[in-house]
């Protein structure tokens, strides 16, 4: 049985994605900051309960991921996702930018994906799929900014998209795919209410994306299309 470990489940696109790998009869293993108060995410697990395993995760905290770690053992992963994030709003404009939000924002969107992947990739190395998938955003292509603003935000996505990259180099003797996706402009919390995509279109073409992913496409930039985005 494939297995997925996905951060930040407990709403939004995390969520989502986690009831799609359900419902293609993965073994999923979703991580959220306080289990007991995502109820969403339980009320999947009382109809998934031989599938779906809930762990509290705070993605920027070591000894949880290391606690997690040695929970989820020598399991092969087929699919990392490292998909918690923060979009950091006090430092979206020229003028209002605030150290720790910045800094609190590399911190979650960059160096935690980071960790995770620096934790678990002997489990990603031992599956059949062998994929690691960060969810990153087109707000992090240098290319692509065409309206400024959201200063923290698109440099944490930038960054995180120099660590796919690297990674990518770095694990490709494992065999390794490392991925960087945009899910959309999405209406979530994050996107907010004019997005352009449903959670639901947003994660089918997420799934596309990592059905068709091999080892010739590590380090790629994906559009939810399946385009390659401009770093």
């Amino acid at each position: 049985m494939p297995t997925l470990l996905i951060t930040g489940a407990n709403r939004g696109l995390g969520l989502e994605i986690s009831k799609e790998f359900l419902k293609l009869g993965w073994d999923v293993h979703a991580t959220c900051r306080d289990p007991d108060s995502a109820l969403a995410l339980k009320a999947i697990q009382k109809a998934n309960s031989d599938l779906l395993n809930i762990y509290k995760l705070d993605v920027s905290n070591d000894s949880q991921i290391n606690e997690l770690k040695e929970v989820i053992g020598k399991l092969p992963i087929d699919i990392l996702f490292n998909n918690a994030g923060t979009y950091a709003a006090k430092s979206g404009e020229f003028g209002t930018s605030d150290r720790d939000t910045w800094l609190d924002s590399f911190n979650i969107n960059v160096i935690s994906p980071m960790k995770i992947m620096e934790t678990f990739v002997d489990n990603v190395a031992d599956s059949e799929k062998k994929i690691i998938a960060n969810m990153s955003s087109k707000m992090g292509s240098i290319e692509d900014n065409s309206s400024g603003g959201s200063y923290a935000y698109r440099s944490t996505k930038t960054a995180l998209n120099t660590v796919v990259m690297s990674a990518s180099h770095d694990l490709k003797s494992k065999d390794i795919t490392v991925l960087a996706l945009h899910p959309g402009w999405v209406r979530t919390d994050m996107g907010g209410p004019n997005g352009e995509l449903s959670v639901e279109e947003s994660a089918a073409g997420i799934l596309n994306n990592l059905k068709n992913a091999s080892l010739i496409d590590t380090g790629s930039f994906f559009d939810i299309d399946g385009t390659i985005i401009p770093w």
